[in-house]
């Protein structure tokens, strides 16, 4: 296991055990809306100073991008570090704080713009997903795979809905409809991160969603290509973690899913 990765097991895991003591005393957590229907609770917080905490332990001179600390330079001077830290130490906090369990802990590694690691931790299963570059996406032990259906028919496909973004809900709705028409079902539990992840391991036999940031899709895009899928925008190019809005799945299930969402396509959202 490369060394990189082992440290991001470790991170993740420790704030996997913040999360789940959390989860515990739920009634006596801090909540707080950072904007509409977008929470961060104390163990956000806590998670994530966790995590940035053992990675710089281990690597004083990477920088971190994390969804409650920003943009944090670690390296010295002006000179910034080849190495970044991607972090969403909760993914799913509107979940948590309804204890409802549908949510992970997701840590990726760029090096030089390119995911070259990722963990995706789901701590209410112990579930541990992983990935490195070159060596194969696994979940705990096993060798992921995505799922192996030729066609959009009969799939199982996951969503995000669009709660940040309410000028996109026509197009997202008319998608929706498509989609439910095409296949056997939609799926949305409310963490993008473990939609990712289960597109990886063959749970999910695909996903859209709109308006994802970078640590909501970092991890979960490197479990995806190294179990055998693919992942782009919308329009099927590779600008999705500046546009934020994404498809994935095995080559013929994407192929199938972006046909159908295409007619919603609006300008605006071409334009992204």
């Amino acid at each position: 296991m490369h060394p990189m990765l082992t440290i991001a097991i470790k991170a993740a895991r420790r704030a996997g055990g913040v999360i789940n003591r959390g989860a515990r005393n739920l009634d006596a957590l801090a909540v707080r809306e950072k904007a509409a229907n977008d929470y961060v609770s104390e163990v956000d917080k806590e998670s994530e100073q966790t995590i940035i905490r053992t990675l710089l332990e281990a690597y004083p001179k990477h920088s971190i991008l994390a969804e409650e600390s920003g943009a944090i330079n670690a390296g010295s001077g002006d000179k910034k570090s080849d190495y970044q830290w991607i972090i969403d130490p909760l993914d799913g906090t509107t979940n948590f704080v309804h204890g409802f369990p549908q949510y992970a802990v997701s840590i990726a590694l760029a090096h030089k713009g390119v995911i070259t690691q990722a963990v995706v931790y789901d701590p209410c299963n112990n579930d541990l997903f992983t990935a490195t570059k070159g060596a194969g996406a696994f979940l705990n032990d096993t060798r992921l795979r995505v799922g192996k259906r030729q066609q959009l028919k009969g799939t199982l496909i996951g969503t995000s809905f669009p709660f940040k973004e309410h000028q996109h809900i026509d197009a997202y709705l008319g998608m929706q409809r498509r989609v439910m028409e095409t296949t056997s079902g939609l799926r949305r539990a409310g963490s993008a991160v473990l939609d990712l992840a289960y597109v990886a391991a063959g749970r999910l036999d695909g996903v859209w969603a709109f308006g994802l940031a970078p640590w909501d899709i970092a991890a979960g895009s490197l479990l995806i290509t190294e179990a055998g899928g693919a992942i782009t925008d919308l329009q099927g190019k590779d600008g999705y973690m500046k546009s934020g809005d994404i498809a994935a799945g095995n080559l013929k299930v994407l192929h199938e899913l972006l046909q159908e969402l295409a007619p919603f396509m609006t300008p605006a959202l071409k334009a992204r």
